[in-house]
């Protein structure tokens, strides 16, 4: 008889990491036949903006969510619950709760954690508290060894699981576009101040005014931080409009093309719950040598000077001569984006990622 797990995870809208990992969860077949799956929504977030806010409409949500997890666990009587728990702030506060009830229940819980923030708060005193008592008696998984400094002070080594993300292989892009002759930087997330969007606009003139000639495309969505005639204005104020386009919010195979007449995958991110960016796997999968920063789980993503460059957040200066460096060597950038392609083919699809996953739920169903 399969084992019964309840899946407690956030699943889109809207659109993130930790939402799109929990939809290819909850459509894996391998998931789905190696175990009794069951799901629960944990999102109560409309939009990216929501995310983090609180309300009368997210209280009353909750209680309906608490409610439901009871009647299932009554129900399910599960060997093992799933959930994807936020790390620091009013939403763990919320997740503390649920993972609570799941204990006093009597459930073996496992946490999958697709954010960090833990060793923000570990010298506040409610917090600290809070997570001793979160963390005793569950099981972790994280997605790359470099995060687990973020708990180490309240979680055991031997209660942690590592398991990378992965995502399914799109199309296959064998041959580039006509560019003009123009090398072609690219950039993927929504336009957040905090995933480095300034922070290119000011390498880009910066590369400019050096004589570097080049393209560089922006495509994500418009937030609170950035909508279009910011962006427009931003781009003004640094002389850069001729060489800097902003396309948009894109989905799925829409963004293909964008990878395709690309050379370079930049992502100078410092967002502070930046973990293990599905963009990164994206640009490796379609061959393009990455550039991003020490952030999160990045550097075990990018290896330096093999898969790409990994630059210290915010600072300009050495994000455009690592840029620079890529845009007059042609050479080293299909190096690199081989190097990058062959990883990803190695550690980061989606079926990668469910037999590593699979395992990691063998592991905590068998742990005592």
């Amino acid at each position: 008889m399969r084992p019964t797990i309840l899946f407690i995870l956030h699943m889109p809208p809207p659109v993130h990491g930790a939402s799109m990992m929990g939809k290819y969860i909850h459509d894996s077949r391998v998931m789905n036949e190696a175990f009794d799956c069951h799901y629960i929504n944990l999102t109560t977030a409309k939009n990216l903006a929501d995310i983090g806010k609180v309300g009368l409409r997210k209280l009353i949500q909750f209680a309906q969510l608490l409610s439901r997890i009871y009647k299932e666990v009554k129900k399910l009587k599960p060997q093992l619950v799933y959930v994807t728990p936020n790390a620091c702030g009013g939403a763990f506060y919320k997740d503390f709760i649920v993972v609570q009830l799941l204990k006093v229940m009597g459930c073996k819980v496992v946490a999958h954690y697709h954010n960090k923030g833990v060793a923000s708060r570990q010298n506040c005193i409610p917090d600290k508290w809070l997570y001793h008592c979160f963390f005793k008696g569950i099981q972790v998984i994280l997605l790359a060894e470099s995060l687990y400094a973020d708990m180490q002070q309240f979680v055991k080594r031997e209660q942690v699981l590592f398991c990378p993300n992965g995502i399914p292989e799109s199309s296959p892009t064998n041959q580039k576009p006509p560019q003009n002759g123009l090398p072609h930087i690219f950039f993927l997330s929504n336009l957040l101040i905090d995933k480095g969007v300034l922070t290119l606009l000011d390498a880009c003139k910066l590369l400019k005014e050096q004589g570097y000639v080049f393209q560089c495309d922006f495509v994500g969505g418009e937030t609170a931080d950035m909508d279009t005639e910011r962006f427009k204005q931003e781009c003004k104020q640094r002389g850069i409009t001729d060489c800097v386009t902003y396309y948009g919010r894109k989905y799925g195979e829409e963004k293909i093309p964008f990878f395709q007449q690309a050379d370079i995958f930049i992502f100078p991110t410092f967002y502070r719950n930046e973990c293990f960016p599905l963009v990164l796997l994206e640009a490796m999968e379609q061959g393009l040598p990455c550039i991003s920063t020490f952030e999160g789980g990045i550097a075990d993503i990018i290896d330096e000077g093999e898969t790409g460059f990994l630059v210290p957040c915010r600072e300009v200066q050495s994000l455009a001569e690592r840029i620079g460096l890529l845009l007059n060597n042609e050479t080293l950038r299909q190096q690199m984006g081989k190097a990058g392609k062959e990883k990803f083919e190695n550690k980061y699809t989606l079926q990668c990622f469910e037999n590593n996953f699979k395992k990691c739920l063998e592991k905590c169903l068998e742990a005592e």
